[in-house]
């Protein structure tokens, strides 16, 4: 009987383990830049943990059968013996920001890369943080680093600020990676659609930013520890879209606070761990 039983389980871990593929789904955030979207979906589309690509898209007028075309061919042709990439286009009636974390039915694989259209990584890069993330699945792993400073008390609220690059730089510690460049559990995407404050979402709808901040601290108040960020190479593609815009550090800031406010505490955990690739140190 024991036997059986433990013959039984392991059978069953085993079905598990296949059918949640232990790849990631590419989620890429697109918006009427059709050529950065070839260029993003051809190279990752090389990168040899991926499993299926989800592509959002948010434009008032739906792909052109030539552009679903194009980019089939571009992952077709990256097919690998005995798999198969899937790519699937999730057409959007709203513009929402919110609409790149709208929760999605038929993920195959446990892990997500979120990924701007205007972003790329070697996917020796990718692959090192899809490692580092299996290790911690609960969390958020990614390349690009944020901080919340300060706790200035003002009407016996606790004021921060958003801190961008050169904070980070600058103090050694950041309490988010940005879901420009980020894997995470698909899980997220349920609880930010479902549970996270509507409030929270109601408001990244109104100013059209922030949702990157909004998945940060869903992912902090439902762990309670810090992301890890793993240092790569970027190669931006585009243009610096919202964050080139004046006022941009200002009205991330009011999202921290806000957000802050909408959870009745500081979800954020600042910390100093970085990961490195050790092939490309000089130094071990």
């Amino acid at each position: 009987m024991f036997f059986y039983s433990f013959s039984l389980n392991l059978i069953l871990i085993l079905v598990n383990l296949i059918v949640n593929r232990k790849g990631y789904t590419l989620v890429v955030n697109t918006w009427k830049r059709n050529d950065l979207l070839k260029q993003s979906i051809s190279h990752y589309a090389s990168c040899p943990g991926l499993d299926s690509i989800h592509i959002i898209w948010s434009e008032p007028n739906r792909p052109s059968d030539f552009l679903i075309d194009f980019l089939q061919h571009i992952v077709q042709s990256k097919d690998r013996v005995g798999k198969k990439i899937e790519l699937k286009f999730d057409i959007n009636k709203e513009t929402s920001m919110n609409n790149r974390f709208k929760e999605i039915k038929d993920l195959k694989t446990d892990a997500i890369f979120s990924i701007d259209d205007d972003v790329i990584f070697p996917c020796t890069s990718v692959e090192l943080a899809f490692n580092v993330w299996q290790s911690a699945p609960k969390t958020m792993v990614g390349f690009v680093p944020r901080i919340h400073l300060g706790e200035e008390k003002k009407q016996n609220l606790s004021q921060h600020t958003y801190g961008g690059w050169l904070s980070v730089w600058w103090m050694g510690t950041y309490s988010m990676v940005l879901s420009k460049a980020a894997f995470f559990h698909k899980k997220y995407l349920g609880l930010y659609t479902n549970q996270m404050p509507a409030s929270i979402r109601d408001y990244v709808s109104k100013i059209r930013n922030c949702e990157d901040i909004a998945m940060s601290f869903l992912v902090a108040n439902e762990t309670g520890a810090p992301p890890i960020w793993v240092k790569g190479k970027i190669l931006e593609i585009g243009s610096t879209g919202i964050s080139g815009l004046g006022g941009h550090n200002k009205r991330r800031s009011e999202c921290v606070n806000k957000f802050a406010i909408e959870y009745g505490h500081m979800p954020l955990v600042p910390t100093f761990m970085k990961v490195v690739d050790g092939r490309d140190s000089w130094i071990w």
